[in-house]
């Protein structure tokens, strides 16, 4: 006896159901960066970034793309209203903001000479306020100021 096969779904059955919702978005930026707006209705704007979504490629950055919420209180002393807040803005459309010269800039990865990646800007060759590197010179000045 011969097995029933749909035709449409032959194929499809082999493949991984949920592969596309797990791939994640490759950001340039990440928590805490300066980052300004290149595109949009708030192009030119600057801010810090709050939060990453690296499942749908979005940012959320402070002051920028800011939306009216119509919330309802959810206790009896809550007030109700509208509420403007920050909304998600595609990463793309950012860029990270030099630290040096205050500019945005386009950022590549460098390795370390001890094996640590750090990002740097390609214009200029600075260190971004992110990187590893940075981190570890901010460390080095506080404990020199805490020993001496």
């Amino acid at each position: 006896m011969r097995l029933l096969k749909h035709r449409k779904t032959a194929k499809k059955r082999n493949t991984s159901r949920h592969s596309i919702n797990s791939e994640r978005v490759k950001m340039r930026v990440s928590k805490g960066d300066t980052v300004r707006v290149m595109r949009g209705d708030d192009r030119g704007k600057e801010g810090k970034v709050l939060r990453i979504y690296p499942k749908n490629g979005r940012v959320l950055v402070e002051g920028v793309n800011i939306v009216k919420k119509h919330r309802k209180a959810r206790t009896p002393d809550d007030k109700s209203g509208i509420i403007e807040q920050p909304a998600a803005v595609h990463a793309s459309n950012l860029m990270l903001i030099d630290a040096k010269t205050g500019e945005a800039t386009r950022t590549k990865a460098r390795i370390d000479t001890d094996g640590t990646k750090e990002r740097v800007g390609v214009r200029t060759g600075s260190l971004s306020p992110g990187s590893a590197d940075e981190k570890r010179l901010r460390t080095a000045d506080l404990t020199e100021i805490t020993n001496g």
